[in-house]
């Protein structure tokens, strides 16, 4: 192998030695237009002693580059916001029975107390004036942390979702497009995903019920939330779904795909809304 060959012409392991970390840049980015002898090219350029030990080496090279790829898409935006929408619930629900939990116990030292999340709020801010009503304003406050807590990773998906998902961001709102994002397993996997599925996602009990038979057809999931859905009446409140499941698909791929925003998706998706509620008024 000559100094004058183009990469192309030399092989993915040119210009590097077993172990260089370059190599998984050269293996992820490199090219070649047509199949050549690489073991041969790589034992007379040096690189391995043998045809066995230079696939010895490509196989260290590509694993090497499957993880790095891996780690890469873990710490991808769209795999934060999944981290971060899924913590929130987690916080709400054990703020919510730890906050039960408070309740009960100041019923015991009161007539009256508060109950769910305000009222932990309220005993937290209370003067305790026994070894008991400490425990209890401690467990108190644990669940105020807990409540600020969510709403500091709330804050953190609204901020960070218009640039992960502008459109679908701007037809769903940050929650809500974080959450269909983590029930899909990441933008990629949303986008890929027909109307038909992500009018559904997070009804997936009640589908598979419907499938084993005798229970109903979900007309939607976690889109339910949104107020285009909620707001327009039972009767059609499944055409309402399926309006807003086709532009969120559309809305998923264009920002996987290409990122541009459009603008135009939400005005659609207003008039298509106005016209199925209308329905109702004739």
């Amino acid at each position: 192998m000559t100094n004058s060959a183009t990469p192309d012409e030399r092989g993915w392991f040119a210009d590097h030695s077993p172990g260089d970390d370059g190599a998984s840049a050269a293996i992820t980015e490199g090219r070649a237009e047509s199949p050549r002898d690489w073991p041969g090219l790589a034992v007379e350029g040096g690189f391995a002693d043998s045809e066995a030990e230079y696939y010895d080496r490509l196989h260290e090279a590509t694993v090497a580059t499957a993880r790095a790829q891996a780690r890469a898409r873990q710490q991808a935006d769209d795999q934060q916001v999944m981290h971060a929408v899924r913590a929130i619930d987690d916080c709400e629900a054990t703020a919510n029975e730890l906050a039960e939990r408070v309740a009960e116990w100041a019923r015991s030292t009161a007539d009256e107390a508060p109950s769910g999340i305000e009222g932990a709020h309220q005993v937290a801010a209370m003067e305790p004036s026994s070894p008991a009503e400490e425990r209890l304003v401690s467990l108190a406050e644990r669940v105020v942390a807990l409540d600020e807590e969510a709403a500091q990773l709330r804050q953190y998906v609204e901020e960070t979702m218009p640039a992960v998902a502008p459109n679908l961001t701007a037809l769903a709102g940050p929650v809500l497009a974080a959450r269909l994002v983590s029930l899909a397993g990441g933008l990629e996997s949303l986008a890929k995903q027909p109307s038909g599925t992500v009018q559904v996602l997070g009804a997936e009990d009640a589908l598979f019920a419907h499938l084993q038979g005798g229970a109903p057809s979900p007309k939607h999931g976690i889109i339910y939330t949104h107020e285009y859905v909620r707001n327009t009446p039972e009767s059609d409140r499944g055409s309402a779904a399926r309006a807003l499941a086709g532009k969120l698909t559309i809305a998923a791929r264009i920002d996987h795909y290409s990122g541009d925003r459009r603008p135009e998706l939400a005005a659609d998706l207003e008039e298509r809304i106005e016209t199925i509620r209308a329905r109702d008024s004739e």
